[in-house]
Protein backbone atom coordinates (compact mmCIF):
# COMPACT_ATOMS: atom_id res chain seq x y z
CA UNK A 1 0.00 0.00 0.00
CA UNK A 2 1.51 3.43 -0.81
CA UNK A 3 0.77 6.64 0.89
CA UNK A 4 -1.64 8.87 -0.43
CA UNK A 5 1.39 11.59 -1.45
CA UNK A 6 3.25 8.89 -3.19
CA UNK A 7 -0.07 8.11 -5.11
CA UNK A 8 -0.53 11.44 -6.37
CA UNK A 9 3.13 11.79 -7.27
CA UNK A 10 2.45 8.63 -9.32
CA UNK A 11 -0.53 9.52 -10.84
CA UNK A 12 1.04 13.37 -12.19
CA UNK A 13 3.70 11.48 -13.77
CA UNK A 14 1.11 9.20 -15.48
CA UNK A 15 -0.50 11.83 -16.09
CA UNK A 16 2.51 14.00 -17.95
CA UNK A 17 2.78 10.65 -20.30
CA UNK A 18 -0.77 11.12 -21.73
CA UNK A 19 -1.28 12.49 -25.51
CA UNK A 20 -4.30 13.94 -25.56
CA UNK A 21 -6.28 14.74 -28.35
CA UNK A 22 -6.03 18.14 -29.97
CA UNK A 23 -9.23 20.28 -30.70
CA UNK A 24 -9.42 19.34 -34.26
CA UNK A 25 -9.90 15.82 -33.36
CA UNK A 26 -12.52 16.39 -30.36
CA UNK A 27 -14.55 18.35 -32.67
CA UNK A 28 -14.52 15.77 -35.54
CA UNK A 29 -14.99 12.19 -33.05
CA UNK A 30 -17.55 14.15 -31.24
CA UNK A 31 -19.27 15.12 -34.93
CA UNK A 32 -19.16 11.41 -35.71
CA UNK A 33 -20.91 10.09 -32.26
CA UNK A 34 -23.54 12.74 -32.73
CA UNK A 35 -24.22 11.78 -36.42
CA UNK A 36 -24.32 8.00 -35.73
CA UNK A 37 -26.68 8.47 -32.70
CA UNK A 38 -29.11 10.80 -34.58
CA UNK A 39 -28.99 7.82 -37.73
CA UNK A 40 -29.21 5.03 -35.03
CA UNK A 41 -32.36 6.96 -33.27
CA UNK A 42 -34.23 7.69 -36.42
CA UNK A 43 -33.23 4.17 -37.29
CA UNK A 44 -35.03 2.60 -34.14
CA UNK A 45 -37.79 5.49 -34.23
CA UNK A 46 -38.79 4.17 -37.66
CA UNK A 47 -38.81 0.09 -36.65
CA UNK A 48 -40.91 1.75 -33.64
CA UNK A 49 -43.28 3.19 -36.39
CA UNK A 50 -43.39 0.07 -38.62
CA UNK A 51 -44.14 -2.16 -35.83
CA UNK A 52 -46.60 -0.10 -33.76
CA UNK A 53 -49.05 0.19 -37.10
CA UNK A 54 -48.40 -3.68 -38.03
CA UNK A 55 -49.54 -4.53 -34.53
CA UNK A 56 -52.49 -1.87 -35.05
CA UNK A 57 -53.25 -3.61 -37.89
CA UNK A 58 -53.21 -7.09 -36.68
CA UNK A 59 -55.18 -6.10 -33.80
CA UNK A 60 -58.31 -4.50 -35.71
Amino acid sequence: MTSPTSFLRQTYEELKQVVWPTRKEVLRLTMIVITISIIVGLYIGALDYIFTKVMEFILR
